[in-house]
């Protein structure tokens, strides 16, 4: 069952189209559904992340929560919840003041809050710390009291804007998997975005990559990382082996050569996606000279310069990983090609 649904969403700053943060945006949201946002700066993820929590004015479409059109609906009464990248804690309140402030505001008294506060704590990994001072956490554990406090209220939708972001890697790969399998306990429906597409493919069930204030693909994890819709998403994912190609039957013709494809892949002139994992080092092949090499723990990162056509990036195994300066032969395995879809730019008002 659908809870969230953007229809049409628009919002322009100034009256020129290039003023557009997002252009015509529809998104549903089932209950129970993470969904991420994915997008480069200045994409429109955040500026969507307001408009649902009512903080940002729409110019075109509408809003729809729990069934309701959500135009004049003021942030306090749309059941949902919020929560920050920089945690916005109140100093001087104690961890327990922090996550009670919505119940206090909502006029419940502090014998009937006071289990649930207990409750979330041992829920977020801080039991028993409702007497600690702000000040005395950990950014992890800020982190940890600034969701407590978000889900205090019971939320019908959680919004989170960043929420690992100022937060060392090696705890941001921990909280991420203790938020997923929060979020899949509780059944909450969630709507964050990351900048951070690890992140993102780690807690979702679905990801939305934005582009220019448009939704530039949207699917599982699995799908876009396996599917990138276009160009653009390749590139952002991090796939930079990206060449025009024209596909003919089961090859296409490249700068690097022809190229097998997967079978049924449209024809004609495309883009054609090679993950490095499809760049084969083999006895015979395309001549390449190795320029760089990179430890990866599992594997070696390869930067390889073709005799023609752009550079490559390989993958390889960690015993026999070539030096740089020496030569090698690479073939591409059609199971690691995509071919793309032409990119969709705005359209000219």
């Amino acid at each position: 069952m659908t809870l969230l649904q953007l229809e049409g969403v628009s919002v322009r700053f100034g009256e020129r189209a290039v003023g557009y943060a997002l252009d015509r945006v529809d998104l549903a949201v089932a209950e129970h559904e993470i969904v991420c946002v994915l997008g480069p700066s200045g994409s429109g993820k955040s500026t969507l992340l307001r408009v649902v929590a009512g903080l940002q004015p729409v110019s075109g479409g509408r809003v729809v929560l729990g069934g309701a059109d959500q135009a004049g609906v003021p942030v306090h009464r749309r059941g949902v919840g919020l929560m920050f990248q920089d945690h916005q804690l109140f100093p001087h309140r104690d961890v327990g003041g922090n996550v009670a402030f919505g119940l206090r505001m909502r006029g419940l008294a502090r014998t009937s809050y006071e289990a649930q506060v207990a409750e979330l704590l041992e829920l977020v990994g801080l039991p028993g710390a409702q007497r600690r001072a702000v000040a005395s956490l950990s950014g992890g554990e800020q982190q940890r009291v600034a969701l407590a406090r978000a889900l205090a209220p019971s939320p019908r939708l959680l919004m989170l804007d960043e929420p690992l972001g100022q937060l060392d890697r090696g705890l941001r790969e921990r909280l991420v998997v203790e938020l997923q399998g929060l979020f899949s306990r509780l059944g909450t429906t969630v709507l964050a975005v990351t900048h951070d597409q690890g992140e993102a493919f780690a807690l979702a069930d679905r990801v939305v990559v934005m582009r220019d204030g448009r939704i530039a693909q949207t699917g599982t994890p699995l799908e876009v990382w396996q599917r990138p819709a276009s160009e653009f998403v390749a590139r952002f994912l991090g796939f930079e082996n990206v060449v025009p190609a024209t596909v003919s039957g089961r090859a296409a013709a490249t700068a690097w050569g022809r190229i097998p494809v997967p079978e049924g892949s449209p024809e004609g002139p495309h883009q054609l996606l090679v993950r490095p994992s499809g760049v084969v080092l083999a006895a015979a092949g395309l001549p390449c000279e190795v320029v760089a090499r990179t430890f990866r723990g599992t594997h070696v990162s390869l930067r390889l310069r073709p005799e023609a056509g752009p550079q490559l990036e390989a993958e390889c195994g960690l015993a026999g990983a070539p030096a740089v300066g020496d030569r090698v032969a690479v073939t591409f395995s059609p199971a690691e090609v995509v071919v793309l879809k032409a990119d969709t730019r705005r359209d000219t008002p």
